[in-house]
């Protein structure tokens, strides 16, 4: 099967497919999934690696993410050199030598696993090779990410397609033709199972570049669940992406911005990420449905409290013909509302009224 644009979409219930990831349901209408990325915050210890789990469960994270790599898959030659902010100065160094000391092993892999299943969250990654992909499927997990980087990486896709695992594909750096050719590649083997994540691939991302509708033309472009990779500073673009439909939001996290490393210092640490979690839950409840009408609240109370009815500006005789200037408008808005004037002015009235009476249709 091949994905297109435009395509007729996948729908349940008129909605886009959603997704099954271990306990969670991914897509419209469900509670955004949210992703604590420790990604390479570990550091290369596998103690900051369990807390960096811990911390993000109890911050409420659904999920954390990893990546799982050998330099050598993706690093061929070593005079290449990468240049990073930490701790409030300028590191440069050796790319091979920097993703070598981050590598996870085999055991190592396992046994955050391990952890993230005590801790009840889903453990993820992301691989840069069948080997990598396999090692994920032997350790059951439940979901793939390919990063904004391997976006082109078509056999990478394809092997993730063919793992039958739901993947999760960034498009930092993409335009629609990229995107278009790696959905492609993924559904032509035969695995539908794709979210898509609108992203910047700027580290931090300036706010005004990090474009949040993407989310939007994207669902619409693809019928496909999608979300936000955010690297921007602070909660703002991730829960300005839920208003724009995102079901997925992913965050670089941290215990700590001041540990050495690339990652660190443009990451969420633990009272960020418990404020995202907030925040985008209550975007949730915010959202609503759009229809147009008072709210169970306002219908119990403020409506009647709050609106205007008419009535008398001065004492009234009976027999008197009711003009426009005898009516006054007060708070509450439980008697003829203002709006109805015209059904009241030119009646005569049954009996005698007093100044500031609550107008009734009974009265004429």
């Amino acid at each position: 099967m091949t994905c297109q644009i435009q395509s007729v979409p996948r729908r349940e219930n008129n909605r886009l497919q959603p997704i099954q990831v271990g306990n969670h349901t991914i897509g419209t209408g469900q509670p955004t999934f949210i992703v604590a990325e420790i990604g390479v915050n570990h550091n290369g210890d596998m103690g900051l690696a369990r807390e960096s789990i811990d911390a993000a469960a109890e911050a409420g994270a659904d999920a954390v993410k990893f990546q799982n790599f050998r330099t050598e898959e993706f690093i061929l030659d070593p005079s290449l050199t990468f240049t990073y902010e930490s701790d409030g100065r300028s590191v440069t160094e050796s790319q091979y030598d920097m993703f070598k000391r981050l590598e996870l092993s085999d055991d190592g892999l396992r046994e955050l696993k391990e952890q993230s299943d005590k801790r009840g969250v889903v453990f993820f990654s992301t691989p840069v090779s069948s080997q990598g992909i396999n090692q994920l499927v032997e350790l059951n997990v439940p979901l793939l990410k390919n990063g904004s980087d391997a976006l082109t990486h078509l056999p990478l896709i394809r092997a993730m397609g063919r793992s039958g695992l739901p993947t999760v594909l960034s498009t930092g750096m993409a335009d629609l033709a990229d995107i278009q050719n790696a959905v492609t590649a993924f559904c032509e083997t035969g695995n539908n199972a794709l979210i898509l994540l609108a992203c910047t691939s700027l580290y931090p991302t300036p706010p005004d570049q990090a474009n949040v509708s993407r989310v939007a033309t994207l669902t619409t472009a693809f019928r496909l669940p999608c979300g936000f990779s955010d690297h921007t500073q602070g909660s703002a673009a991730a829960v300005a992406s839920v208003c724009f439909g995102s079901c997925f939001i992913e965050k670089h996290f941290t215990v700590d911005r001041g540990l050495p490393g690339p990652d660190h210092r443009f990451s969420m640490d633990p009272c960020d990420l418990r404020t995202l979690v907030a925040d985008i839950r209550a975007a949730e409840q915010a959202i609503g449905d759009g229809h147009i009408a008072p709210t169970p609240g306002e219908a119990s109370g403020p409506r009647s409290e709050y609106r205007f009815s008419c009535f008398s500006a001065r004492p009234l005789k009976a027999g008197t013909i009711l003009k426009e200037e005898d009516v006054a408008f007060s708070r509450p808005g439980d008697g003829i509302a203002p709006s109805l004037l015209s059904a009241i002015v030119g009646r005569r009235l049954k009996k005698d009224i007093p100044a500031v009476h609550k107008f009734s249709f009974k009265d004429f």
